[in-house]
């Protein structure tokens, strides 16, 4: 539904002179800035949608952590180290993915969607660290891990 948003409100502007976007992809705010048109309610229309789709999705996880830290009283401490080591891969990956998009998204003066780094950020680096993360979880690359460090440090040592 949200996509939907973005493209009804595209297809409707007037482009007319370059039609170049200088940004990675063919994100909404640089398609606003080649409109021929006077853009700002859509400015606020599509930071609007984006601003409540982003505090549900934020409420839905506050509360799916609030269910999880609750049920988590009534196991083990090895079920509370797994669980809570899924929980912090989860937050690392959502924090390195939401944190770009709110710099992104958020109006900060005239820099509207400027920020291609940001986009980068989101698009690219975390989807290319979410199975380094995840990875990371997993005991048996835990310890080929440390088996790899502990060697180098014990061939720089001699």
């Amino acid at each position: 539904m949200h996509s939907l948003v973005h493209v009804l409100i595209v297809i409707r502007l007037p482009f007319c002179g370059a039609n170049e976007i200088d940004h990675y992809f063919c994100d909404i705010f640089p398609l606003l800035k080649l409109a021929c048109a006077d853009t700002r309610l859509l400015v606020i229309i599509v930071i609007t949608t984006t601003g409540l789709l982003s505090i549900l999705t934020f409420i839905a996880l506050v509360i799916s952590y609030i269910i999880i830290l609750s049920t988590l009283r009534m196991r083990s401490s090895k079920g509370h180290r797994k669980a809570l080591s899924t929980c912090g891969s989860h937050i690392t990956v959502v924090f390195m993915f939401f944190l770009p998009i709110v710099f992104t998204y958020v109006p900060m003066g005239d820099s509207i969607g400027d920020d291609k780094v940001f986009a980068l950020f989101y698009t690219m680096i975390v989807p290319l660290f979410n199975p380094l993360i995840y990875t990371l979880r997993n005991t048996d690359m835990k310890n080929a891990m440390r088996k790899v460090w502990c060697q180098e440090k014990l061939s720089e040592g001699k």
